[in-house]
């Protein structure tokens, strides 16, 4: 049986582009979304579209660490980080806005937003089929599609009031393209201070470049440029199970063995939480 349009996907319906042709609007018919020449990609049961063509370059996050995310974030723990995201996004846009969540995960920071811009849509990208089952649901305003974020967008021109890149992939000539010249792109990333602690006791975690902001800025400023940065900063208190599910949701699963976390038997219970949020308007 064919899958059903679902509501949030027909709400950005306009804004998808056939990534096949680059330029043609996408409709959805028997269970999937089509282009006028004849492209056609898969709408899945969990609610989300595949865009991807070609060969995949990344699966993105697995089974597990999409469910140490949704269990960790469950917690709260970021909840400011979430905040902090929301905040410079309602700064910037009207209720109605458009909102796009780069990298988008399970669609936690995305849903955030939207709760503060009752008003408006947003379209989470991954480019991970096992985050995108939970991004679908989060919000009812909120869809969420496939795709590998290094790749051109499959997205109009100016069709954003906000992009939104939380600890995720960046990909500034796509993000200035999508842009509309009054929107603002939103980029949350960790300091050298973040989760320190934790790092200090797991050394297979990857660690945070120290030259990460000044190659930051030199991949955006052809782009954009600054109109506020804020730090986040604070001490959060973990149950050893949180500490773990901390670990194995981000890349550094891919790097930690079990032997790092259970054998070596030191999980810091409190760790800080250390992150810079800036707003950057397009040159």
């Amino acid at each position: 049986m064919p899958v059903s349009l679902p509501p949030a996907l027909d709400l950005s319906l306009d804004l998808l582009r056939c990534p096949a042709c680059r330029t043609r609007r996408l409709h959805a018919g028997h269970g999937a979304l089509r282009c006028p020449v004849g492209h056609a990609f898969d709408i899945a049961r969990h609610g989300y579209a595949s865009l991807l063509t070609g060969t995949r370059a990344t699966s993105g996050d697995d089974a597990a660490m999409v469910r140490a995310r949704d269990r960790f974030l469950s917690t709260g723990t970021y909840a400011p980080v979430r905040d902090i995201a929301a905040r410079l996004a309602a700064d910037a846009v009207c209720e109605q806005g458009t909102v796009v969540d780069v990298g988008c995960g399970t669609g936690y920071y995305l849903a955030g937003v939207l709760d503060q811009l009752p008003g408006a849509r947003g379209l989470g990208l991954d480019t991970s089929v096992r985050a995108l089952r939970s991004a679908a649901r989060v919000h009812d305003r909120a869809a969420a599609v496939a795709w590998d974020v290094f790749r051109p967008f499959p997205l109009a021109d100016a069709a954003a009031d906000v992009v939104l890149d939380v600890f995720a992939p960046r990909n500034p000539a796509e993000f200035h393209r999508v842009l509309r010249p009054t929107g603002r792109l939103i980029v949350v990333r960790p300091t050298g201070r973040h989760l320190a602690e934790l790092r200090g006791q797991v050394p297979a975690m990857v660690t945070v470049d120290p030259a990460k902001e000044e190659r930051l800025h030199q991949a955006l400023d052809p782009y954009f440029e600054v109109v506020v940065t804020e730090r986040v900063e604070y001490c959060a208190s973990l149950t050893r199970p949180e500490a773990l599910d901390l670990v194995a949701m981000t890349p550094s699963a891919r790097h930690v063995s079990r032997a790092d976390l259970h054998d070596g038997g030191v999980v810091p219970t409190r760790v800080t939480v250390s992150v810079l949020a800036t707003a950057y308007r397009p040159r």
